[in-house]
């Protein structure tokens, strides 16, 4: 099988980048699209990654959120900031652990690192966008706060572990599927 050219590249980035801007952009302008915005950017952004592509998937993920800030983001950039900070980078991060980490122990110490900047992101967006969102005004508001650390750090890990694992299958998915291109 020959080498992919820098032409399909550039295209396969680009469909993934116009894939991603798309997804992002509904998620900004209707609420109830927001987690099927995030999964669908998320997988379109697996796709360069299925071919190798590392560079691609970067410019993809940049092109894809300046697109989405561009076409409505600006105005709702609390929406695109989980995004940004965390899940577009996120298959990269499982990319570069699968692809360069061999011994059990390594993996072990990317989940505490993934973990940790999970559990640190969550609680950059409850600080910066806890009042824009109208959390202080809800009820559970009180109780959240009180104990946030806790509720972040034991059931966001545990979430965070359940996504990872899924995150890792849905890249064999795309693997599989890409696969079929020639190029």
């Amino acid at each position: 099988m020959k080498r992919p050219t820098k032409s399909f590249e550039i295209a396969l980035s680009a469909i993934a980048c116009a894939v991603a801007a798309l997804a992002l952009t509904a998620a900004s302008y209707v609420d109830f699209l927001m987690a099927a915005g995030y999964l669908l950017a998320i997988f379109a952004l697996m796709v360069p990654l299925s071919k190798n592509f590392i560079w691609g998937e970067v410019l993809a993920l940049i092109g894809g959120l300046l697109l989405a800030f561009l076409f409505g983001g600006l105005a709702f950039f609390w929406v695109l900031l989980p995004f940004a900070v965390f899940f577009g980078w996120h298959p990269l991060v499982n990319y570069l652990q699968l692809r360069f980490t061999r011994r059990k122990i390594f993996h072990a110490l990317w989940f505490v690192l993934k973990a940790a900047w999970f559990d640190g992101a969550m609680l950059l967006i409850w600080f910066t966008l806890g009042g824009v969102l109208g959390f202080r005004e809800a009820s559970w508001y009180p109780w959240v706060n009180t104990y946030l650390y806790a509720v972040v750090f034991a059931g966001g890990t545990v979430f965070f572990a359940a996504y990872d694992f899924m995150l890792v299958l849905c890249q064999r998915s795309v693997d599989r599927i890409v696969a079929r291109i020639r190029r």
